[in-house]
Formats: structure tokens, sequence, C-alpha cells
């Protein structure tokens, strides 16, 4: 693997792009110094240039170049608990952050991952390298090298293949440029075990936030298939009443739910992480045997309010 991440080292350095794991999906990843580069990741994503990206790096020293003045108090708190880990921070920018990376915005955000692969690369690049998912914008982020290989194809310069993402949904994301500090995007590291660190509530931001951050339009994450959320409840009876209305059903939900004879079912771990770990392989299952997806959310607390996030998402209206 060590002549891979040399070969990465080198497209990344001449400008082009590496489709990296992580320990939440895989990104798509350019050098963040390298404005030609970060907008080819625009182009290749379909993803509008307002949209800022989050520059990864391969440990917290890294990061403070980033940010203006350094990582305030509460960044370094939260760095020093959860990185390497699925966790960005939102802070004041440094003269490092172009505006291509950041949106025009005077904010950026960073992370150091916690993949084995994407820290090796990240040393060995030695700076900064702007990473948004590696699928089409607005669309159900890879977690797998094969899910980048499939929607990206020869767009991608290179795919470090580091196995299926652990985690499997994206970083949390945390404002930290005031205080007390907002969550912008519920992920890998559970709300409560952020306010344990800080030893206060966090405000929850919503879509209409002044800070842009990714993963905060109403639609996203989305399949082809059309996607409902429905109760445990409801799941039985509105599976049925789809099924005999025509549709090829898929439901997404745990295995002791029972369900109608001729619906699909794609079965979820009971537990909340477990859930978040399949859930992006699941709905690119669904898209490939039905044409309607009806899925059971877990409850809204650690990973769950991720998941329940990340799905509301894909069902929501679409633009």
């Amino acid at each position: 693997m060590a002549s891979e991440i040399a070969r990465a080292v080198e497209v990344l350095r001449a400008g082009g792009l590496v489709g990296l794991p992580t320990e939440t999906v895989y990104g798509l990843g350019a050098d963040a110094s390298n404005d030609l580069a970060v907008r080819r990741i625009f182009a290749v994503k379909g993803r509008p240039s307002s949209h800022p990206l989050i520059v990864h790096v391969a440990n917290v020293e890294r990061a403070r170049d980033w940010a203006l003045g350094g990582l305030p108090e509460a960044g370094e708190r939260l760095a020093r608990a959860f990185w390497p880990g699925p966790l960005t921070l939102i802070v004041k920018r440094s003269a490092r952050a172009s505006d291509a990376v950041t949106g025009g915005q005077d904010t950026v955000g960073l992370r150091v991952p916690a993949h084995p692969l994407a820290l090796e690369l990240l040393e060995a690049f030695s700076g900064g390298v702007a990473a948004p998912s590696a699928n089409r914008f607005g669309k159900v982020s890879p977690t797998t090298a094969a899910h980048v290989k499939s929607e990206l194809g020869d767009d991608v310069d290179l795919i470090l293949d580091g196995g299926p993402s652990r985690v499997g949904v994206e970083s949390t994301i945390i404002d930290v440029t005031g205080d007390p500090a907002r969550l912008l995007r519920p992920g890998g590291v559970s709300r409560e075990a952020i306010e344990s660190v800080l030893g206060k509530p966090l405000v929850i931001a919503t879509h209409a936030t002044d800070v842009r951050a990714p993963g905060m339009l109403e639609s996203h994450y989305a399949p082809r298939a059309g996607l409902w959320l429905v109760s445990a409840e409801e799941v039985f009876a509105e599976a049925e009443r789809r099924r005999e209305a025509g549709a090829r059903v898929v439901v997404i939900a745990p295995a002791e739910m029972p369900l109608p004879e001729g619906v699909t079912r794609l079965t979820v771990p009971s537990d909340d992480a477990g859930f978040a770990r399949v859930l992006y392989a699941h709905l690119r299952e669904a898209d490939a045997l039905g044409d309607l997806i009806l899925a059971v959310p877990p409850p809204e607390s650690g990973l769950g309010l991720a998941v329940r996030d990340r799905l509301q998402r894909a069902a929501a209206r679409r633009p």
C-alpha cells in the first residue's frame, strides 16, 4: 500500500483528484491549497461553488495553521477529545484557506479523519486535502471504493481502497466561532458526547444559519427511488398498501418487524451505530431492487440523530 500512497501524493501534488477512504464515507480529495484542483471537485460533483468544503489534515497542529489565531478554546477541547475522528470544526479561517475552499465565507471546516490510510496519505502529503463525499451532488454518499468507481468513474484519477467505512455517515459539524457552540450537522460523534466535553448544551442550528456547511440542504443524500419515513407501527400496512398499488417496495427496517409478502426487506441492526454503518449501502441497494423505499428511522439519540437527519433529507421534496 505504500506505493499506492506515494501515487496518491503525486496525484494530489499534480492537481488531480483522489478517492480516499475515511471512517465516515469516502471523500473526493484535492490539494486544498490549489484552487484549480479544488474547482475540479465542484465540476466533477456538480456542486455549487458557494458550498464550502472540509479541509482534512493529519493532526491538530496542522489544523491550527488553517484557523485564524489557532483553534478557539472550545475547538481545542473538542479536538483533544475526538480527533482523529468523525468531527468537523468550523473556525475563522486563516490566509491558507481560499475562497474556493470556503465558498467565500470567513470560516473553514477542519477535520482529522480516523482512517489509517487517510492519515497515512495526509502525513505523506504534508498539507490540507479538501474532500467532500465522493458522489454526485445531492446523491447518496459512498461507503466503499466500488461506490466511488461506479458513480464517478474516470473523473477520479486514483481511488484508494480502504474497505467499507466504519461509521457510515458523515462527520458531525460543530461551529466553534461563538459561545455557545452550534451543531450544524449531526454525524459520527453524538450530540451528547460533545455536550459532555464542553460542559454545556449546544445550540441546534437550522439550515438557515449564517454559516454555510456541507449537508445542510433540505434535500440531500437522496436515492433515485422515492423514499418515505414510516413508524414501526405503520410500516406493515403502508408497505401492503403501496405494493397493492403496483409499487416495487423495499423496506429498510430491523429484522423483528413483520412485513407483508411481496415486499423486499433490507435489514438494519437494532442499534443506531449499526444502522448508520449500513444506511448508505442499503439506500444504494434499494435503488437497484425497487422504485419505492419505506424506512423506519431509529430514535433521536446517539447516532440515531444523524441517521434520522440523513433519512429526512433523503425523503425531502427534491429540487
